[in-house]
Order: structure tokens, then sequence, then C-alpha cells
């Protein structure tokens, strides 16, 4: 069988009125207004009670972009994604928040993908729970990839439970590797390696273009590809 290449002081007020009033007949007066009293941490209480200091020039601003699942995505074809599914579960706001079984299942353009991973093709290879229980980065074919591949081709895969389990592994890589820093050459949970070379919207994984990259779901990130990858010891034996 040949196939393309694939798969986030308030400082307490040390002086009390009773001690203030006991005081009062031997101190002047004047000597209270000349030196703000202090909170024994370097802020006098008008300080204190402005609220709480500059935390070292932190920006909320920061904060958020981290947390939005759209601020780190590379691809040229994230924005007619984010254009035909705008909301909803499947998008990418709303991948961000199921594990990535379920998200993979709500996007529109990983069908064929969700079919192989849930057991749909085939009952002996089910691999939801696996995807769901550990962090990774899965390179996952659209299905115009999947459609690419010959008909009687993609049935043979889809019936050897051993050589679909291997495809659909090597497509995953353990641990969540965001966009500056996918590009390596990394070992995948089947046991091989693949590559990933180039930069921003030029990502490039064994030779398969980047469509959309970089999206998060609970535990995983996700690059959607043009192409199905093959493991280098099955495109050997193909």
């Amino acid at each position: 069988m040949r196939t393309h290449r694939m798969l986030p002081r308030l400082g307490a007020l040390a002086a009390t009125v009773a001690l203030m009033s006991a005081c009062s007949g031997g101190m002047d007066s004047g000597s209270m207004d000349e030196e703000p009293m202090s909170d024994g941490g370097g802020q006098t209480a008008e300080e204190s009670m402005d609220g709480p200091s500059d935390m070292g020039g932190m920006d909320d601003s920061d904060d958020m972009d981290s947390m939005d699942p759209a601020a780190n995505l590379v691809g040229a074809g994230c924005a007619d994604y984010a254009e035909t599914v705008p909301d909803g579960a499947g998008s990418v706001e709303g991948m961000a928040q199921d594990p990535v079984s379920v998200a993979a299942s709500n996007n529109p353009m990983l069908t064929t993908l969700t079919s192989a991973v849930s057991g749909e093709l085939n009952p002996e290879v089910d691999l939801a729970d696996t995807l769901d229980g550990d962090e990774f980065t899965v390179f996952a074919p659209v299905d115009d990839a999947f459609g690419a591949i010959p008909e009687e081709d993609l049935t043979a895969l889809a019936e050897d439970a051993d050589a679909l389990s291997g495809v659909l592994t090597y497509h995953v890589v353990p641990g969540q590797l965001s966009p500056d820093e996918v590009a390596g050459t990394h070992t995948t949970v089947q046991g091989e390696d693949l590559e990933v070379t180039g930069e921003g919207d030029d990502l490039m994984v064994d030779g398969a273009a980047v469509i959309c990259g970089g999206v998060t779901t609970q535990n995983a990130t996700v690059y959607m590809i043009d192409t199905v990858l093959m493991p280098p010891s099955m495109a050997e034996q193909g």
C-alpha cells in the first residue's frame, strides 16, 4: 500500500486610637504632621490605603493574551477556519474547553480522523481515552488529506488494526508544543521520529503543510495538516 506521508497589601496599620490618646499629653501635635506614619514596610498609611503597589510592572493585558486560545495561531488557513466556524464547540475558542478527542469531534474538518481514533473505522483501534489521558501535540490530517488516499488503500488501512494504530500514533508527540517551540525532530507515540520545519505560517510536518496550528484543547495542542503522514518503516514497506 502506498499513501501520502502522514498524521495564567494591604499593609496593617500598627497605631491604635488608645495609644494615641495615652501619649497625646507628652507629644507635640505638630510632630504628628511632620512625618506620615509608616506601616513598618516602607509605606505610609495613605499609600497603604491607596491600594496594592505595582507588582513588578506586570500588565494584565499580557495575562489576557496568554489566555486567549487564538493568540498564538499559525497557518494560512486559520482565518478561513475562524470564518467557517466563528463560534460554538468547534471554534478555536470552543475546542479549548474540551479534551482533544472531544474537541476534534466538534471540528468539521476532522471527521475522518475522529472516526479513526474513536473506533468507528476499526473497533480494535479506539485511542480516545489514551489521547485524553495525558498532554500531547497532535498533527491532525484534515478530511481532504484522507480524501486524497485511494479508497482501496484507505479501506485496507482501516481493516489492519496494527497498521491503523501505527499511522495514527505517528501523528502524536508527547507534551504540548507551542508554535514557537514545535520546530525540530520529535519522537512520536508510535516510536519513530518526525520532523517539523519552518516557522510561523510556513510550518511543515514531514513535508505536510500546517493549515492551522497552535489550536489548544484541555490537554493538547493541535496542528491541522494537509497530508496523512506515514511512519518511515511503513513507507518503506509500501
